[in-house]
């Protein structure tokens, strides 16, 4: 009897105990809820059972209602090119006595008397069948007729460019996705019976079990390998053992990262990213064979990308960062003199292509947002994605030569350049793009000759300024404090952009919260820690992966434009919450240091075992809470919290910290907010007219890039000049603002145009759309030296400029950007830069960057070549075609 009464006991006593672990809160949000053994959103828990098991029962909202309101639009080519931008067709779907659903059939460029603009009334059922019909009699007629038909907006597709019908739309299964639509059959409309009415077939609401959680993780490889961890909380413990399992899966049989569960192989800047996160320091040879995968000619890839990748896309020096983390964490001579030549001469071709010697600043498209209408105005293509000045991107910059001043120094070799490079590029971000008012850096500059500042933040950026020393201590408190973050963490930008579907745009990416915790833990603001941490452990906790992404708005994984489990930069994003946060692991050249920030709620012990550091084990144990160290011990002596590069054997670290009440300032979440719409301007020669903008209170004319006119209207007249200038609008508010509208250049009379054909011989004509006698070719064999000689009357500041085109893949992605070296009497003044525009798209005309140039009175001499540093990513095809070149008399 008395044995029944002690075991009843001590099931009682051992429930209460569970229980007040459940109750103890670690983080309460506005929408969730974090505690030490369970996540709660709603009416959806996930529950820590072990540390190597948990479960869930989160849904995705959007598996709850399909709306039957559906907005889509035509493409041609798969470009937004049937409607302007913001107008489409609408309808409220209804479902026929058969169960499916029918539009009645439209007309190309034009709305329907039918269409309506309203809120759902109503669901659909998951695989319900649709049917859409367009009319484009009126293209097919044009081509044939005339040779091309105009879009709205005044491009020409001619007939040998045209290659058919898509459909985007706010409706699964289809998206807004334009920059991928030429390459989905799925999307395309077809006309089978040659009567110029176009089809498509699909089903609303397709069913996908991935839109569904797994409803438990349980650890499913072996783990003892890597470092094991025990703290006050179960929920730490069994999502790092989780993110430890997962990193098991992505392990490929050659030895190096898969990217993610849907995307196979390895990836340049999501690679680098994660090794510099944790893999570094938890698989070094992994990491080794993965950065090894991505050089080619002894340089660094830049992965497929905008325009056909480099140097569109500009951030391939990430590699240098990861490379050099691993030299760091093992030490090996033998890696430093292989990744030292690579990282050298892919900054010396960077160098010669990016650098922007005006500013200071590196040239090209976001670290990781390189999605174009994802993060850009939808006017911008390829070339002027090249001129934009990023902050990411130029902090990663900064940062790899610095590193590679180091490097050469160690190796015997001069530095110096390297490290005034870094310096120049540090100075010119905080010139360029800090905005005092607002407290943090700006997202980057964007235009075409003179540039306009983007004021939103930019995450990743905003945590490398502080990661990196960018920021003064002053300027990196700021930043911690005053860059938004929403209930579920920091968004990539914020304000978000309107009628662009989530991604990068009013998305949360863990890879980057997990940057901006380790900048959070930097600046010792605990309350910014504690908010970085609840967004992490509860998407981790709810979905029972490391998800790629989520929606910023209501935190879900579903409605983003693409997403995939176990992604690796995610997975790696929390194992770096035990390294870099709550160990505050951080090495360099001398040995492993240790600044631990763990916030009041997580406990009062951390250990940590098993850590592998060259040729020492060492088992770390944390007591308290706070950032401030109060003593250390190393096998029991006392010490500074700190492990010699040459230490050897296994050692015991305790590490107590001082617990202090936090003084700085709480972190609050705002709610997501959406910038203005862009205004959509026309120009009828001296006259600027654009749309009225909801919201916009009035509207600013910019000259060069500088405001000179705010008005309430929709009309400006500019003035007559003898030089080149660029206008664009912003809609604005007391409050908010749009991003800055197309540019329209006025350029004035005296400018001179070039017919190309006059610098080589002419090329046989098998495209159109040329303005002269014809065009040249200009690839790797032809015309890799050309020149001509031109007469001006007056010396002075001016602008270049070619007409081109580049079918050679299509604009979002591929690695065939043409680029050739433009030199002025002999001596070089820049690159031209020619992006993709279109696969096979070889009359799709465009125009190439601006190079500011000095002539002489007189003979001058133009000259393209092609140079060693112009090779691009796919190394073999560096080919476009040129039909004129115009100089521009400028202003400097």
């Amino acid at each position: 009897m008395m044995k029944q009464f002690t075991l009843t006991l001590i099931v009682i006593l051992s429930l209460s105990a569970c229980q007040q672990h459940s109750q103890k809160s670690l983080y309460q949000a506005d929408n969730y809820t974090i505690y030490t053994d369970k996540v709660s959103q709603g009416e959806y828990t996930a529950q820590v059972l072990s540390p190597t098991h948990i479960t869930s029962d989160y849904q995705s909202p959007a598996n709850a209602t399909f709306p039957n309101f559906i907005e889509f639009k035509f493409a041609i080519n798969g470009k937004d090119n049937e409607l302007p931008i913001g107008v489409n067709h609408t309808f409220l779907l209804e479902v026929n006595n058969k169960g499916s659903i029918e539009v009645p059939t439209l007309f190309f460029g034009k709305k329907h008397n039918s269409e309506t603009k309203q809120a759902a009334t109503g669901s659909i059922e998951p695989n319900t069948p649709i049917s859409i019909r367009v009319d484009a009699s009126n293209i097919i007629k044009a081509l044939k007729e005339q040779g091309y038909y105009q879009t709205y907006q005044g491009d020409k597709i001619y007939q040998e460019d045209f290659k058919g019908i898509y459909i985007a739309g706010n409706l699964a299964p289809l998206s807004w996705d334009f920059d991928n639509l030429p390459g989905r059959t799925d999307r395309q409309l077809t006309d089978d019976n040659n009567d110029g009415i176009f089809e498509i077939s699909f089903e609303l609401n397709p069913y996908n079990e991935d839109d569904f959680t797994a409803k438990e993780w349980k650890l499913e490889n072996d783990i003892s390998n890597y470092s094991q961890i025990q703290s006050d909380v179960p929920l730490i413990d069994a999502l790092y053992n989780m993110a430890l399992d997962e990193t098991e899966m992505n392990i490929e049989d050659d030895g190096t990262f898969r990217t993610g569960e849907e995307w196979p192989g390895v990836w340049t800047r999501d690679v680098s990213y994660s090794i510099v996160l944790a893999y570094a320091f938890t698989n070094p040879e992994v990491a080794k064979t993965s950065l090894m995968q991505k050089v080619k000619n002894e340089r660094i890839i830049q992965d497929t990308g905008t325009g056909g990748a480099w140097p569109i896309s500009s951030d391939r020096t990430t590699w240098a960062l990861a490379a050099w983390e691993v030299y760091k964490v093992t030490g090996d001579e033998q890696w430093l003199k292989t990744i030292y030549p690579i990282i050298k001469n892919s900054v010396l071709d960077d160098m010669q292509t990016l650098k922007d010697h005006r500013s200071g600043l590196i040239k090209g498209e976001s670290s990781f947002l390189d999605w174009r209408k994802q993060t850009y105005p939808d006017w911008m293509d390829g070339v002027d994605i090249f001129e934009s000045r990023c902050l990411g991107t130029n902090a990663v910059h900064a940062q790899t030569y610095h590193l590679l001043g180091q490097m050469a120094q160690l190796l015997g070799d001069d530095g110096q350049d390297f490290q005034q490079e870094a310096e120049k590029i540090r100075k010119a971000i905080n010139n360029e793009l800090w905005m005092d008012d607002k407290g943090y850096y700006a997202q980057y500059l964007y235009g075409r000759n003179k540039l306009i500042l983007s004021p939103r933040s930019e995450a990743l950026g905003e945590a490398f300024t502080v990661l990196f020393n960018i920021a003064n201590e002053q300027q990196a408190e700021r930043v911690i404090e005053n860059t938004p973050v929403v209930d579920y963490g920091v968004p990539c930008i914020y304000p978000q952009i309107p009628e662009i579907p989530p991604y990068h745009n009013n998305g949360i990416w863990p890879f980057v919260q997990a940057y901006w915790n380790w900048a959070c833990a930097k600046t010792g603001n605990t309350s910014a820690v504690e908010q970085g941490l609840a967004g992490m452990n509860r998407a981790a906790a709810l979905f029972l992966t490391n998800k790629e992404n989520m929606v910023a708005d209501n935190g879900d994984f579903r409605d983003t434009e693409v997403n995939s489990n176990r992604q690796l930069w995610s997975v790696a994003g929390y194992m770096s919450t035990i390294y870099r946060v709550f160990a505050g692991m951080n090495f360099e050249l001398d040995g492993l240091h240790f600044h631990p920030h763990i916030p009041s709620s997580y406990g009062k012990q951390l250990a940590i075992s098993n850590i592998k550091y060259r040729e020492a084990t060492l088992d770390i144990t944390i007591k308290g809470h706070g950032s401030i160290i109060k003593s250390c011990t190393i096998n029991n002596k006392e010490g500074k919290a700190f492990i010699p590069h040459n230490a050897q054997g296994h050692h015991q670290i305790v590490i107590e910290l001082q617990e202090s009440k936090q003084v700085q300032a709480v972190k609050h979440s705002q709610d997501n907010q959406f910038s203005l719409v862009t205004p959509r301007l026309q120009r009828n020669r001296n006259k600027l007219m654009w749309n009225e903008v909801e919201g916009a209170t009035a509207y600013q004319v910019l000259q060069d890039g500088k405001l000179i006119a705010s008005i309430n209207n929709n009309e400006f007249v500019t003035e007559p000049s003898s030089v080149y200038h660029e206008y664009s609008i912003k809609a604005i508010n007391p409050s908010n603002e749009s991003f800055s509208s197309q540019i329209e250049a006025i350029h004035p009379s005296s400018s001179i145009t070039v017919d190309a054909t006059l610098m080589s011989k002419l090329s046989d004509n098998t495209t159109s759309g040329y303005s002269g006698k014809g065009y040249l070719v200009l690839d790797k064999k032809q015309n890799t030296n050309i020149q001509y000689s031109i007469k001006v009357d007056k010396a002075g500041t001016y602008l270049i400029q070619a007409r081109y085109s580049n079918g050679s893949g299509p604009n979002n992605t591929d690695n065939k950007c043409a680029i050739r070296t433009l030199k002025v009497n002999g001596s070089k003044v820049g690159v031209l830069v020619m992006p993709q525009r279109g696969k096979d798209e070889w009359s799709n005309w465009g125009l190439t960057n601006l190079v500011t140039i000095n002539l002489k009175k007189g003979n001058n001499t133009i000259q393209l070549s092609f140079e060693d540093y112009n090779n691009n990513m796919n190394g073999e095809v560096n080919r476009a075609l040129i039909d004129e070149i115009k100089l521009i008399p400028s202003n400097k």
